[in-house]
Parts: C-alpha cells; sequence; structure tokens
C-alpha cells in the first residue's frame, strides 16, 4: 500500500483525513476531484495509521471488550487487531451493506440467525465509498444514518436487530460524473475538493514517487515508514489530547457568527465547525481551541453547505471568508448576555459578480436572457417498464424496491416466502424430520421487484429568432431550468441540443453534470432562422450513440418549440422535412413543449407532436402546481 507520508501535496485532504482520526464525531470526508488525482490512494493509506483496537473475541461486530450494547455480548476475552478499511463498491445491494437473515441456518437449522453487512464490518474502522455519487441513494440514506447515530438498525425479513457501527466516512467522488443532493451533501462533516498540481517541480516529483513505488513497493514503504510511524503517534496523543482541550465561548460565538454569515442552514455546520475546531487544536498540542483552528475548521466544514441550488458552485471565496471571519471577530469580543431579537450576528457577504456574456449587438447572435423564475416541474416519464440504473422517474425491474411478484426465472434476490410455499407441501415425500425444511432447485423463487429508473432526458431548444421575440426565451430558459433541476433529483443523464439558423448543434453531450447543462443554458445564443428537421435529425443521431453505450438507459426527448420550421438543411420544404425528420424518432418517448403565445395559435406543435407520435404540452403545463390545479378543477 502507497504509504501515506508519500502522497504529494494535498494539505487539505490529508488534513481533513487526520482531523476525522483524531475525532470521528467531525462526520466524515467528501473528496471531490477530477480523475487521477489520487484521492482513492491517500483514503486507502489512512486505515495504516490508525492505532490498533482492543476488540472482544468472537464478536462479530469488532465491539470494545466488556460493552453490553452488542447482540453479541456478553464478551470472551480481548484481543488486539489492526483498524479496517471496508470499501462499499457502487454495486453493492442494501443486504450487503446492513445485514440480512442468515439463509442457510435459516433453512437448514430452521433458525432466525442475522448475518452481518459492511456496516458492521466498518465498526471502529473506516468505510470507503468511491464515487459515492454513483451510489444509489437509499444506500447513501442508510450509511448516513448510521454514521449519524453510531449504530445500524434492521427491520427485515423477520430480523430486527440494532448493533454498533461507528466509522470514520469517507467518499470520492468526480464532479464531472454528477453531484450528490445538497441534503446528502450536508451529512458529510468536511468537504475537499482536490486538483492536479499546476507546478512543473510539484508533477515531476509525483511521478518519480510513484515509479520508484511501482518498481520496488516494499522498499519504497520502508522508507517512509518512519514519516508514517510519527503521523500514527501523533493520532493517538491528539486522540488523547482531545479530552483536555476546551472550547471558549469567544470562539462558539465566533462560531455561530461565521456559520450565521453564510446563511448555512440547519444548526449541522456550527457543530461540525466546532468538533473541528477542537481536533485541530489537539493535533497542534494545544489546550484551548483558538482563531486559527475555527478558520481551518470553517475552510473545511462550510464549501459544501452553502449550496442552495444544484446549480451552484460550491467553494468558498477566499475574499468571503477573510470578511466572515473579520466581521465574526467582532461577536467573539462581545460579552455574551444571551440571544437578542436580531440572532447571532453576522454581517451580509458580498454579491457573486457575474462576467460578461458577450455584447450581444449582432442581431442573429443574442445572448439567451436570464432565466424566468423557476418552478417545480411537472414529471415526464417514459412510458412502460424498463430495466436501467436506478433512479427516481420511469418504473423500472429494479434489484431494490417493492415485490411485484415471483419467478422462477427472472429477478433479483430469493423470494423467501413463495420458495418455502413451494417447497413445503412435498416435505412429507421427501421425508423431512426434524426441524428445517428439505429443499429442491424446483423449490426456488426469485423476486421480481418494481422500482425507478434514471433516464436520458434529452433537451432539443429552438433558439431561432421566433423564439427570441416576444421574451419568449425567458420563459422557455426558466422552463428548462426547472426541468433539469427535476432531472438532477431524479439522478438523470441530461444533453442538450439547439437549433438556430442553418443548422443544429449539440450544446452539452449527454452527462450525468446537470450543472455543466445550466452553463451551457446560460450561454446560449439565439437569433436566426428555424432549421426544425436538423434539430430532429441532431437528436436522432445522439440517441444512436447513447444506445451503443448504455442500451437499458431509455431516452425521453424533450422538444421545446413553436412548430415553425424556416429552413432546412435538407433542401427542402422546411415543415414537410420536419415530419419527415420526425418519424426517425417513432421508437423514441417524446414530449414537444409547444412554447406558442397569444390569443391566435396556428397548432404547429401539435403535428409535430403527432408525426412523432408524443405528448404535447403547453409551456405553463409544465408546472407541477399548474397540474395539481387541473386535478383539484376535475
Amino acid at each position: 500500500m502507497f504509504p501515506f507520508s508519500a502522497v504529494v501535496g494535498h494539505d487539505d485532504l490529508r488534513l481533513a483525513l487526520l482531523l476525522n482520526a483524531v475525532h470521528p464525531g467531525i462526520g466524515g470526508v467528501l473528496v471531490r476531484g477530477e480523475k487521477g488525482t489520487a484521492k482513492s490512494t491517500i483514503v486507502r493509506a489512512l486505515a495504516a495509521l490508525l492505532p490498533e483496537l482492543d476488540v472482544s473475541q468472537n464478536c462479530r461486530f469488532g465491539c470494545v471488550p466488556g460493552s453490553t450494547d452488542c447482540p453479541d455480548a456478553p464478551h470472551e476475552a480481548a484481543e488486539r487487531r489492526p483498524a479496517k478499511l471496508v470499501e462499499l463498491p457502487v454495486g453493492a445491494t442494501e443486504d450487503r451493506l446492513v445485514g440480512s437473515l442468515d439463509l442457510e441456518k435459516a433453512l437448514t437449522e430452521g433458525v432466525r440467525a442475522f448475518q452481518p453487512g459492511l456496516l458492521a464490518a466498518a465498526h471502529r474502522g473506516v468505510l470507503y465509498v468511491d464515487e459515492v455519487n454513483l451510489l444509489h441513494d437509499h444506500l447513501v440514506d442508510l450509511l448516513l444514518d448510521a454514521a449519524a447515530m453510531g449504530r445500524a438498525h434492521v427491520e427485515r425479513e423477520g430480523v430486527s436487530i440494532s448493533h454498533p457501527s461507528q466509522f470514520l466516512l469517507v467518499g470520492t467522488m468526480n464532479p464531472e460524473e454528477g453531484e450528490l443532493r445538497p441534503q446528502l451533501l450536508d451529512r458529510f462533516g468536511l468537504t475537499v475538493a482536490v486538483k492536479a498540481a499546476r507546478d512543473v517541480g510539484v508533477r515531476t516529483e509525483v511521478i518519480r514517487r510513484r515509479l520508484a513505488y511501482e518498481a520496488d513497493p516494499a522498499t519504497f514503504a520502508e522508507k517512509w515508514a518512519d514519516e508514517d510511524a510519527k503521523l500514527k503517534q501523533q493520532i493517538t496523543q491528539a486522540r488523547e489530547n482531545l479530552r483536555q482541550v476546551s472550547l471558549p465561548d469567544s470562539e462558539l460565538r465566533r462560531i455561530a457568527a461565521v456559520c450565521a454569515a453564510f446563511e448555512v442552514d440547519g444548526m449541522r455546520a456550527d457543530l461540525v465547525v466546532a468538533r473541528a475546531a477542537t481536533a485541530h487544536a489537539a493535533w497542534r498540542g494545544a489546550t484551548q481551541v483558538e482563531e486559527m483552528d475555527v478558520e481551518t475548521a470553517v475552510r473545511l466544514a462550510l464549501p459544501h453547505r452553502r449550496r442552495r441550488d444544484p446549480f451552484d458552485e460550491p467553494g468558498i471565496e477566499e475574499q468571503q471568508l477573510e470578511d466572515a471571519m473579520r466581521e465574526a471577530a467582532e461577536h467573539a469580543e462581545e460579552p455574551d448576555d444571551g440571544p437578542d431579537d436580531d440572532g447571532p450576528g453576522g454581517g451580509e457577504l458580498p454579491e457573486p459578480q457575474e462576467g460578461p456574456q458577450g455584447n450581444g449587438n449582432a442581431p442573429n447572435d443574442r445572448p439567451a436572457p436570464e432565466p424566468a423564475p423557476a418552478f417545480k416541474a411537472r414529471l415526464l416519464e417514459v412510458p412502460g417498464v424498463g430495466e436501467g440504473a436506478p433512479g427516481k422517474r420511469s418504473r423500472a425491474r429494479a434489484r431494490t424496491g417493492r415485490i411485484v411478484r415471483s419467478s422462477k426465472v427472472d429477478g433479483s434476490g430469493l423470494h423467501l416466502v413463495d420458495t418455502l410455499l413451494n417447497a413445503a407441501p412435498h416435505q412429507q415425500e421427501r421425508g423431512r424430520s426434524g426441524p428445517g425444511l428439505l429443499l429442491t432447485a424446483a423449490d426456488l423463487r426469485k423476486a421480481v421487484r418494481e422500482g425507478k429508473e434514471s433516464n436520458l432526458i434529452l433537451f432539443v431548444v429552438d433558439a431561432s429568432g421566433s423564439m427570441a421575440a416576444r421574451q419568449r426565451m425567458s420563459a422557455v430558459s426558466g422552463a428548462v431550468v426547472s426541468l433539469l433541476r427535476d432531472a438532477y433529483q431524479r439522478r438523470d443523464k441530461v444533453g442538450v441540443i439547439t437549433f438556430r439558423g442553418n443548422d443544429a448543434e449539440v450544446a452539452l453531450p449527454p452527462t450525468t453534470s446537470v450543472d455543466a447543462a445550466a452553463t451551457r443554458l446560460k450561454k446560449m445564443r439565439t437569433g436566426g432562422r428555424t432549421p426544425l428537421a436538423d434539430g430532429i435529425l441532431k437528436a436522432h443521431k445522439i440517441l444512436e450513440i447513447e444506445r451503443l453505450r448504455d442500451p437499458q438507459k431509455r431516452p425521453l426527448v424533450v422538444l421545446l418549440t413553436d412548430g415553425r420550421a424556416t429552413s432546412s438543411g435538407l433542401g427542402g420544404d422546411p415543415t414537410k422535412d420536419a415530419l419527415k425528420a420526425a418519424g426517425l424518432l417513432e421508437q423514441t418517448a417524446v414530449v414537444v413543449v409547444d412554447c406558442e403565445q397569444g390569443h391566435i395559435r396556428l397548432g404547429l406543435a401539435q403535428k409535430i407532436a403527432e408525426a412523432l407520435q408524443g405528448t404535447c404540452v403547453r409551456l405553463d403545463q409544465l408546472s407541477a402546481d399548474h397540474l395539481a390545479g387541473v386535478v383539484r378543477a376535475a
């Protein structure tokens, strides 16, 4: 294993991991970074630095000797072993994570027994989740709940058990592959963004050390053994120091003022900053938290909690941090007279400045107007039942979800009840005696589950001059942003195609990074003629490529247009070419959003929808609130 001390750079990440090793109550670390930045290497190296543990012999949960809150208590004699690093793969099931009924004992011995999962194996160690943003949401909820409570509760298949599960949670992710929901981001104590160094000297040293490690891992590890041993001893000493560190009221007020200034939601941020500041003081051998400890904790604990929207950039500007700390210093010096009507204080932060988006002077090259206020988008689904990746949009056969029936062939996992019901009538003829059941392969039934899948949402946006007129594009931009937000929450893959002038272009190739789609939308240009056929043809080509990449990812095309076609790259009549091109998407779920406005409507978008064999909705019908009003009226 690559030594922790041998890692070049990434000081913030190393510090965040070490602070959590000192004080696991901080809540873990989320590591954000592009591929190839040694995220996994550093995390795996951390486990070797953790002090050895005293554990009870024959305890499946690795509990402290003498503990009474363990299902395996009372315990036998103690033994020492290294702290474990347990990895949770992206494809793990709920059974593997939390544990399940021990089927072997249930079927052969007729007894109910619990088979522990990864949450039990990670107790008092490190639980590492690579690509945590790709992990199914309900699994993320389970492990974060266990991390917050320090216990895992299992209620399934006739098993009811609660066991200790305290671990250092570390998740790594590449933001280009999609974001975590803000609610889940908040559950991680600290976050660190890592980037590859741009300094030639640093990059050279990284290559030198990696090649030396690959040439002779044992010799390389031995070279850094003393440095790792010093860090290990420092962690042990800091854990002992932690009990002696005090947090003065002045620093408490500083923490409260900074968190209020950054307008973070809830009180979790304040608590995490307080714990991280205390751990930092213990790490440097101090007996009292000071301003430098608070500033370090704020830098690590608040960047991911400032996001109000999936399209907000995470992070804290250096100037914003300096302003907040300077204003918080005034509150730290004030006597603590209790809460007042104005709250804990903290100044307002400067508004972020947006850069120019072009001069917009050319009539056929106008910048898209600012999107209209977003609304709660109506749910658009792909008809039928798919088999795609887990998500929250369309119905799908899944490995998790509610059981709808059993089957001898299809399904995921054992349908225990139906298996027993099929075996029970044959026990006498099989000569069973005593507890348990005698099973054959013909008795086994699989559970067919139905859940939700994510989809590929391909936006095809008319950016021509007719759309730019009458401020129509502002409403369209607001609608697309709302649909993008909905796609983010449902874990979809999204792509954006725009058509204007004489052709169509892929503004954003299909990606799970929804915030990238929102960024491209803001830079979209409008004006010119309307090559509707080209937009549809471009969508067809993109879908063909995506089907080859992931045949199970069902697409949904959202075409936003007023239905007018005034040009065509096919050389024929623009409207006829558009209707002809629509035939290529007959097997694809399509929703046409009619952007036509005014009292007189030509209904051209409806004709396009009919040619696409899709659904046509007006722009104002995309709002879920509007849809609810229609239902109430009915």
